[in-house]
């Protein structure tokens, strides 16, 4: 079970071209936080992210940076420009017209690709919203991710017949590539959220297990014995990795599993609870309210109306 590929799926995770960025001179802009995760690519040149709190950030040509969905930020120059609020209806018409959208003076020395993911507001399991901070991977780290932006680089320089549909797979296998030169950077900062678990050997054993298995009774017991450790031990890489218990991850996972199956498809609840693990149709609705708040078939309704 490739259980990044799986939760991506499920969790409706599609990506968007935003605008790109063409600059020269002295030039920054604060951008508005966007409700999905924004990846900036840097293409050509030198880029510098800003965000509240942190020092800034030099991403150069070839690399890459991913910020979690609402992070206020901004791109610059320098480290220490002062940059202008975004000019919104020049980035629209950019990106209706497929131009770049020009900042500070020509010649332009920096391009930048904007790119935008949101998740399936109906699943809870956080791949991309519990970021603690931004994202980071250079050209040097990954050939494979420097070579997929050179591709998307002149896709855009020369669009032919399919380029949307040429474009779209790429922004998708870029935020899966990105993602997977990051894990192996091993980096600390990230300890606490879902992607940053993928680190855990122990915890993405389990979380294999649970994916591929999402109808078995798991118990913190029988998850332990699946993955060879002890149970006090599943238990503490849990809460170390993802703060919480395998179990309350477990039941997470199947009100997500439930949740879509219940908006997309006519199965019945009684074939639903089943395919998520749980006994009865009670027992599930039981879950699921407590979950979600409401019952299965109330959900279903709300979401179809």
């Amino acid at each position: 079970m490739d259980v990044l590929a799986e939760v991506l799926r499920v969790s409706g995770a599609r990506g968007a071209l935003g605008v790109v960025l063409k600059a020269g001179g002295t030039w920054g802009q604060w951008l508005d936080s966007y409700p999905g995760a924004a990846l900036h690519v840097v293409s050509r040149g030198t880029m510098w992210l800003h965000v509240t709190g942190e020092k800034p950030l030099e991403v150069r040509a070839g690399g890459a940076v991913l910020l979690s969905p609402g992070t206020a930020h901004g791109i610059a120059g320098g480290s220490s420009v002062t940059m202008g609020t975004c000019d919104q209806k020049a980035a629209v018409r950019a990106i209706a017209d497929g131009s770049a959208l020009q900042l500070g003076s020509a010649p332009a020395q920096t391009e930048v690709i904007t790119l935008h993911y949101e998740q399936d507001p109906e699943v809870s399991t956080p791949v991309l919203t519990s970021l603690a901070g931004p994202m980071h991977v250079t050209a040097r780290e990954n050939a494979q991710l420097r070579r997929t932006v050179e591709l998307l680089t002149a896709e855009l320089a020369q669009p032919q017949i399919g380029a949307t549909a040429a474009v779209n797979s790429i922004v998708d296998l870029l935020l899966v590539q990105f993602v997977r030169a990051w894990l192996a950077r091993h980096p600390e900062e990230q300890s606490g959220s879902w992607l940053g678990a993928m680190r855990d050997p122990v915890v993405r054993d389990a979380l294999a297990c649970v994916h591929t298995q999402p109808e078995h009774p798991w118990t913190t017991q029988t998850l332990a014995a699946a993955t060879s450790v002890s149970r006090a031990t599943l238990s503490r890489h849990f809460r170390s990795a993802l703060g919480q218990t395998p179990g309350a991850y477990v039941e997470q996972w199947r009100m997500d599993l439930a949740s879509v199956r219940l908006r997309d498809t006519d199965e019945p609840v009684e074939s639903i609870s089943g395919a998520v693990g749980y006994g009865s149709p009670h027992a599930f609705s039981r879950a699921f309210r407590r979950a979600r708040g409401m019952a299965p078939g109330e959900y279903r309704s709300r979401l179809r109306k």
